[in-house]
C-alpha cells in the first residue's frame, strides 16, 4: 500500500465520480477533507474481515475481488469491485467491523475517506443518500443470489453461473480470467478447485468454452445459460 501525495504522478486532484457531483461545495470540501488517497498494488488487501472499519473505500481504478474468508483453505468470492464504486458501505449504517475481506487484482488506486464524513454528506443531501442505499440495496440483492444459487445448484450449475458474472457485459474488454487462479475461479463457484478443474475440463470437451492458459473464453454462452438454469 503506498499513500499518494501531490506531488505524485499517480495523484488524482479532485473527485470526478458521477455520484460526487451532486454534492454541494460545502459538502465536496467536506470530503475532500476526509480522505486520502492510497495506491493498493496486486494481491494486497484493501479490507480484512473482522477488523475495525473507520474508511469507506471509493476505488478510483483498477479492479477488486470482494469475499468472505472461510477457513484456511476456502474463500468464497462475492463479487468484483470496479472503479466509481464503494467497499465498506456497511461502516455508513451502524457496522464498526468489515464483514468481508477485498483484495486488488492489479493496480488499484482507491480513496480511503472517513465514515463519519461520508455520513454526514448522507444524511443532508437526499439525493445523493439515494445513491448511497441504491448501490447498498444493489450489492445485497447479488448476494442474496449467490446465497440461493449455492443452495439449490449443483456443482455444474454454480461453474455456470461463475463464469457467466465473470464474463459479464459488464467486465467489456477486460479478461477477467487472466487475473484470477482456477482457485479463485472455483471460489467463485462456491466449489473446490479440484472440481473446478473438472468442470473445466468437461466444458472444454463438450465446446461451450475454450482454455488457453489461464483464459477461459466462453464460446456457447447459451449452452451454459442453460446449465446455469437447469443448475
Amino acid at each position: 500500500m503506498k499513500p499518494l501525495i501531490e506531488t505524485d504522478q499517480e495523484f488524482i486532484c479532485d473527485i470526478q465520480a458521477p455520484c460526487f457531483q451532486m454534492l454541494s461545495e460545502e459538502e465536496a470540501a467536506l470530503i475532500r477533507a476526509s480522505k486520502t488517497q492510497v495506491m493498493f498494488r496486486k494481491g494486497e488487501n484493501l479490507t480484512k474481515q473482522g477488523t475495525f472499519a473507520s474508511y469507506v473505500l471509493f476505488i478510483m481504478s483498477g479492479l477488486v475481488k470482494q469475499y468472505v474468508e472461510g477457513d484456511s483453505t476456502h474463500n468464497y468470492n462475492l463479487q468484483l469491485v470496479q472503479p466509481n464504486e464503494f467497499l465498506g458501505l456497511s461502516a455508513v449504517f451502524g457496522e464498526a467491523i468489515y464483514p468481508y475481506s477485498a483484495t486488488a487484482l492489479m493496480e488499484t488506486q482507491v480513496f480511503l475517506i472517513e465514515k463519519e464524513a461520508l455520513s454526514k454528506v448522507v444524511q443532508q443531501n437526499g439525493m445523493f443518500a439515494y445513491t448511497i442505499i441504491k448501490r447498498y440495496c444493489e450489492q445485497n440483492t447479488r448476494f442474496y443470489s449467490v446465497v440461493r444459487n449455492l443452495i439449490y445448484k449443483q456443482m455444474n450449475g454454480h461453474m455456470a453461473d461463475a463464469l457467466l458474472y465473470l464474463s459479464s457485459e459488464n467486465f467489456a474488454g477486460l479478461e477477467v480470467t487472466a487475473l484470477l487462479t482456477r482457485k479463485e475461479i472455483a471460489d467463485f463457484a462456491g466449489i473446490s478447485t479440484e472440481s473446478a478443474v473438472k468442470i473445466l475440463k468437461s466444458f472444454e470437451k463438450e465446446g461451450i468454452i475454450a482454455l488457453t492458459d489461464k483464459i477461459v473464453s466462453i464460446l456457447h454462452r447459451d449452452r451454459l445459460e442453460e446449465i446455469s438454469k437447469h443448475g
